[in-house]
């Protein structure tokens, strides 16, 4: 449909939806998706992304760590550590074996206590 007003064109097209689209838009949420031109009938199309939510689940604390942590997710271990800049070269590469020592000692607890 086309019309003219104030020597300006407009074109009014429609776009077409889905129930289940304008019942989430009605409730207030947000809705993402792509909008899409048919080729064959020319009408402008909403395809809303059919998106599910994640559930992740948290990583397990193994042990805390004087400079970082272990845990424990679905499919990795994780050994975090971090050191203050203030402290020089040397010092930081001593507690670096020695939080490494620390955590390879907490694998193997975590390894004894759970195959017991």
């Amino acid at each position: 449909m086309t019309f003219t007003h104030n020597s300006t064109r407009f074109m009014r097209k429609f776009i077409e939806i889905s129930e289940e689209v304008l019942v989430r838009l009605v409730s207030g949420k947000c809705v993402e998706g792509r909008l899409r031109r048919d080729e064959w009938t020319g009408k402008v199309m909403f395809m809303a992304y059919n998106r599910q939510p994640r559930h992740r689940e948290k990583d397990k604390l193994v042990k805390k760590l004087p400079w970082g942590w272990v845990k424990e997710s679905i499919g990795r271990l994780k050994v975090f550590g971090s050191f203050p800049k203030d402290v020089g070269t040397a010092q930081v590469m001593g507690l670096l074996e020695e939080h490494t020592r620390d955590a390879k000692n907490a694998l193997i607890d975590r390894e004894l206590i759970e195959f017991m």
